[in-house]
C-alpha cells in the first residue's frame, strides 16, 4: 500500500478496501466500516490511521506498528529524495520550468478534491451553509483553519439533528485492550520526549518545527487539505518557505504514494535548508524533514492504541457522529479557500494575469480522469516546453 497508493485519502481508502476486504479477506466489511468511521473522528492522517487500526485488529500492537509505519515510510523516503533534487536543481531552467507547469495542475487537483468531498459531505442546506461559512472565514477574515474546524465540530455537536449520520454498531473481539493502552502511552512518550529535548537544548529551527507540527497534529481533523491553509500561511509567515515553494511541495507530495500530509515533511526540509544555523544545509534540511515527519505521524499511533479498545462507545455517540458530519462539510469550504489562495499566487505572479497557468489549470480540470501522476507529468512537461520556447515572459 505504501508504494502504490496514489491519489489522496479517498483513493488510499478505496485501494485498502479492495485489498484487505475484497481480495484478501483479512477483515470484514463491517469491521472496515467501523475502523474508517473511528479514524475519521481522530486528528491526523486517516489513511495511515486506518492501516494502523487494521494491523492492530489483526495482530494487536505489533501489527498496528508495522502496518502504520510501512504505509508512511516509502513516501517519506521518496519525498526526501525529491526534496534533494528540488533544492539541488531548482536553479536549472528545465527543473524550474517543470515546477512552473506543475503549480497550476496542483490548483486543479485541489479544486477536484473539493468536488469529491462535496459530493458526500454536502447533503443538506445546513451542510452547505457550514461549507460557505468556512470558506468566508478563511478567504475574507483569515481565520485559522483549526478554529474553523473546531467551530464546525461544535456546531454539529450542538445541533445533531442537522448533521447526524447513521450510527452503526458491530460486535467483535478486542485484541488486547490493556496492551493497547500501554502501547498508546509509549507512543505518547516516543512523540513528546524528543520534542521536549529539542525545546530544552536546541531552541532553534528544529524545536520550532517540533512544537509547530506537534500542535498541528492535534487539530488536523478533516484530512490533509483541511490543515494545509493553516500550515501554508504559518510557514510563509515564519519565513520557512515561499508560497510558490509550498505549491511545489504539494505537487511533489501528490506525485508520491502514501498520505498526502507527507507534504509537511517538505515544509520541514525547506525550513531546515533555509535556516541551517551553522549546520551544512542538506544536513539541517534532513533533520527538519525528520522532525516534521516524526511529529506528524507518531501521534497517530497513540490515538489508535488509546482509542481503539473504546471504538464501539465512540462511534455510538450521536453528537460526535453529527460533529463529524459538520467537519466534513467545513472541509469543503476550507479546500476551496486553499484553491483560491494558491490560485492567486499562480495566476497573478506579478500582479498581472498569466494566461499560461490559467489554461493549464482548466485543461487539468477536464483531464482529471487520467490520474494524478499523468496529470503532474503533463503539467511539468508543459512548463518545460514553455520555458524552452517562450522563456519567462507572459504566454
Amino acid at each position: 500500500m505504501g508504494c502504490v497508493s496514489f491519489g489522496g485519502p479517498a483513493a488510499h481508502i478505496a485501494l485498502m478496501h479492495r485489498e484487505v476486504v475484497e481480495r484478501k479477506g483479512w477483515v470484514s466489511e463491517e469491521r472496515f466500516s467501523r475502523a474508517l468511521g473511528f479514524c475519521m473522528l481522530l486528528p491526523g492522517p486517516e489513511a495511515q490511521q486506518l492501516a494502523t487500526y487494521i494491523g492492530w485488529r489483526m495482530f494487536g500492537v505489533r501489527g498496528g506498528v508495522i502496518a502504520g509505519a510501512l504505509f508512511v515510510l516509502p513516501s517519506a523516503l521518496l519525498l526526501w529524495l525529491l526534496c534533494l533534487v528540488y533544492v539541488s536543481g531548482g536553479h536549472l531552467p528545465v527543473v524550474a520550468g517543470f515546477f512552473e507547469g506543475l503549480q497550476p495542475v496542483v490548483v486543479a487537483l485541489i479544486m477536484n478534491a473539493a468536488v469529491r468531498i462535496g459530493r458526500t459531505a454536502l447533503r443538506s442546506p445546513f451542510a452547505a451553509g457550514v461549507a460557505a461559512a468556512s470558506f468566508l472565514l478563511l478567504a475574507l477574515w483569515q481565520t485559522p483553519s483549526p478554529l474553523v474546524l473546531l467551530g464546525a465540530l461544535a456546531t454539529g455537536f450542538v445541533f445533531p439533528s442537522f448533521f447526524a449520520r447513521a450510527v452503526e454498531r458491530f460486535g467483535g473481539d478486542d485484541p488486547g485492550g490493556g496492551r493497547s493502552v500501554a502501547a498508546g502511552c509509549v507512543a505518547l512518550a516516543v512523540w513528546l520526549v524528543p520534542v521536549s529535548l529539542l525545546v530544552v537544548f536546541e531552541r532553534g529551527i528544529l524545536s520550532q518545527l517540533a512544537v509547530f507540527f506537534s500542535t498541528t497534529s492535534l487539530v488536523t481533523f478533516g484530512g490533509a487539505y483541511a490543515i494545509l491553509p493553516y500550515v501554508a500561511e504559518a510557514s510563509v509567515a515564519y519565513g520557512w518557505l515561499a508560497p510558490r515553494e509550498m505549491l511545489d511541495g504539494l505537487g511533489l507530495a501528490e506525485a508520491t504514494p502514501g498520505p498526502l500530509i507527507i507534504v509537511l515533511q517538505f515544509v520541514g526540509f525547506l525550513a531546515g535548508y533555509h535556516h541551517p544555523q551553522g549546520l551544512p544545509a542538506l544536513l539541517a534540511a534532513t533533520a527538519g524533514s525528520v522532525v516534521a515527519t516524526w511529529t506528524t505521524f507518531v501521534p497517530s499511533f497513540a490515538w489508535i492504541f488509546l482509542g481503539a479498545p473504546h471504538v464501539e462507545r465512540v462511534l455510538g455517540n450521536r453528537r460526535l457522529s453529527a460533529g463529524l458530519g459538520a467537519v466534513s462539510a467545513s472541509v469543503v469550504g476550507i479546500v476551496l479557500s486553499l484553491a483560491l489562495w494558491f490560485g492567486l499566487q499562480v495566476f497573478f505572479p506579478t500582479g498581472r494575469a498569466d494566461w499560461f497557468p490559467v489554461v493549464l489549470c482548466v485543461g487539468a480540470l477536464f483531464l482529471n480522469r487520467i490520474g494524478v501522476v499523468p496529470l503532474i507529468l503533463l503539467g511539468g512537461f508543459a512548463g518545460v516546453f514553455r520555458q524552452a520556447v517562450f522563456g519567462w515572459s507572459i504566454f
